[in-house]
């Protein structure tokens, strides 16, 4: 962690500079692009499975005082 906080604007850009030559302007675009839609589809999973939790917990709640109930 310590590396990471030496690191400074002109290091940065430098970095920024290496990775442009090596990958091409284009190609960056297309990486960011599909890690924007990698997040957002992860993002939705996450929200989709927490649905799923709250609707089960909803149902075994409704079981469980059905079966308190007799």
């Amino acid at each position: 962690m310590l590396i990471f906080q030496s690191l400074g604007a002109p290091e940065l850009l430098i970095i920024l500079a290496i990775v442009v030559v090596l990958f091409g302007a284009t190609r960056i675009g297309d990486i960011g692009k599909g890690v924007g839609r990698g997040i957002r589809e992860f993002r939705r999973e996450i929200k989709d499975e927490n649905a799923d939790d709250k609707d089960s917990a909803d149902t075994k709640e409704s079981a469980d005082k059905e079966e308190s109930k007799t």
